[in-house]
């Protein structure tokens, strides 16, 4: 049995009342001027083409002529609550619609461009899912990146992060970039790997984060980015949180263990832990917030977070998940576990 096989799709759960609350409170909650089922209701489908002509996951929209360009417009006003808190950008269009019929939260990818300069931008817009959400806050608040992101009602709608797929980085390093820093490259991840465990982040497959590339005067720095969150705090084994398991990510951990090793690997480890302590520190009335909300709520079973309780526990060495049952639960004893001084 392959013990980092997630079996099933997970199930989407309704964001509830108590994390609308929470939502609202921190400005999330947003009247948006268009909502997700009005873009389903397109006329046709294109494959979307990659730069070798190839097909991909993604599909172009059609819409009606008579229909597309008040969408269109309503599009580039969501794009602008989402960005400058609704505030007017000039020289906006939408260049394209795509959609994903792939993963739970089967988004659609809108593609905005600037006509002044011809730069261009994405933006998504999902099904709203709860766990999806939690994750997104935990990201916001626990990781070293700041995401923006509105839920209106059944929609979600989500900034693009920008970086190359972990999948396509490891293969040829050299084309985003220059030389590999291998060293820098792998610390990265074992971070990356941290962050993901100790917030109960599960399926950071290679092609489920972003490798950007950043430039540091003579040598190049790497931050590795999730971009998806549907797998915040749902499976029952711990080895789904932890990203080193993934046969997907086997070039990454194969590259840390020949040039940093096991020593300097759990020197970065607990570099990350004290990272993420002075964030929790900083941001702590609002974890403690949105830890109470999800002990209300329901983002998996009772039984796999009683299995995913005894798993960290042996793991710990502590009997400080004994008996728990909810995933809110869990993820208040793990912060705990991980980050006490």
């Amino acid at each position: 049995m392959d013990f980092n096989t997630i079996a099933q799709r997970k199930p989407l759960y309704r964001v509830g009342d108590e994390l609308m609350g929470y939502l609202e409170r921190q400005g999330r909650l947003v009247p948006m001027e268009v909502n997700y089922a009005e873009l389903k209701r397109f006329d046709g489908l294109m494959p979307h083409l990659d730069v070798h002509g190839k097909p991909t996951l993604w599909n172009s929209v059609l819409y009606r002529p008579g229909e597309r360009e008040e969408l269109y417009d309503r599009l580039v006003e969501t794009y602008q609550t989402l960005i400058a808190d609704g505030r007017q950008i000039g020289h906006l269009q939408v260049a394209g619609v795509d959609f994903c019929a792939y993963g739970n939260s089967q988004p659609f990818r809108i593609k905005i461009l600037n006509r002044i300069n011809d730069n261009h931008d994405y933006f998504y817009i999902k099904i709203s899912d709860s766990s999806r959400v939690y994750g997104l806050e935990l990201e916001h608040l626990l990781s070293p990146n700041r995401i923006s992101y509105l839920v209106d009602g059944p929609t979600l709608v989500e900034e693009h992060i920008i970086g190359v797929p972990g999948d396509s980085f490891i293969v040829a390093p050299q084309l985003y970039g220059g030389q590999l820093n291998e060293v820098r490259l792998s610390k990265e991840f074992v971070k990356f790997n941290e962050r993901c465990f100790v917030r109960l982040l599960g399926d950071m497959r290679a092609y489920n984060f972003v490798v950007d590339v950043i430039h540091d005067l003579d040598q190049v720095q790497y931050r590795i980015r999730s971009i998806d969150f549907d797998q915040q705090s749902h499976e029952g084994r711990a080895r789904i949180y932890l990203p080193q398991f993934y046969k997907e990510n086997l070039a990454y951990v194969q590259l840390a263990q020949r040039v940093i090793g096991a020593e300097t690997a759990e020197q970065y480890r607990n570099e990350e832990r004290a990272l993420l302590r002075r964030r929790y520190k900083h941001s702590e009335r609002v974890v403690e917030e949105l830890l109470a909300v999800l002990e209300k709520d329901h983002i998996s079973t009772a039984e796999q977070a009683r299995e995913l309780g005894e798993d960290l526990g042996k793991l710990h060495g502590t009997r400080a998940f004994a008996g728990l049952t909810n995933m809110g639960q869990v993820l208040r004893a793990q912060l705990s576990t991980c980050l006490q001084s």
